[in-house]
């Protein structure tokens, strides 16, 4: 489980902020699952989705996420993972691909976060932010994502990760607006998911 609890570059739970508002959101909870369900509501509620509210700057460090309220579902999954590894909670990145419209091409892929629970073992959750259409919750074992999988090259992808793909943080780091983000949004070919996986 260490490679789920690490910190770095993007997942950088140490930050003093980080560690600040982690302790915020474990004070007072009756249970490590009310713990992780504030960290969810909060990285879900509080922390604005950038194409939805249009708010730049482009985030992908945690602690930057943190400072500016705003993030891509990626970027928001990095600032959820640090949030629960500062409360020392074993927490990975997951990610599927889905259509960019009602169905694809194009495609890109989708980021969200797995926790893992002693009672339920590696639970994923997603909090990038409901609107009309996405209604993604906390209820475990239950999963309740933003986005099902509607077609057959619509994926879950295999697998958990320590780290955000490299993909993920060319497309967050490339380029300077959100704008520019939502037109390079990151993907990958179907055939490329097995050995990703793997």
């Amino acid at each position: 489980m260490q490679e789920y609890l690490a910190a770095s570059e993007y997942i950088n739970w140490q930050h003093p902020s980080i560690v600040e508002k982690a302790a915020e959101l474990a004070s007072g909870a009756a249970s490590l699952l009310d713990m992780v369900e504030r960290c969810f509501n909060f990285v879900r509620d509080e922390i604005k989705h950038s194409s939805d509210y249009q708010m730049n700057p482009v985030t992908c460090r945690a602690s930057d996420v943190l400072q500016y309220g705003t993030g891509y579902c990626y970027a928001k999954s990095h600032l959820l993972a640090a949030l629960l590894r500062a409360n020392a909670v074993p927490a990975a990145l997951c990610y599927q691909r889905l259509a960019l419209g009602a169905e694809g091409p194009p495609y890109c892929l989708h980021g969200l976060n797995a926790v893992h629970l002693e009672e339920y073992g590696w639970y994923r959750m997603d909090a990038r932010g409901n609107k009309p259409g996405v209604d993604a919750g906390f209820c475990p074992p239950l999963e309740k994502l933003a986005f099902p999988i509607a077609s057959n090259e619509e994926q879950d992808i295999p697998g958990r990760w320590s780290e955000p793909l490299p993909e993920v943080v060319k497309a967050l780091t490339a380029y300077a607006t959100i704008q520019e983000v939502y037109a390079n949004l990151p993907d990958i070919d179907p055939k490329d998911l097995v050995a990703l996986a793997s």
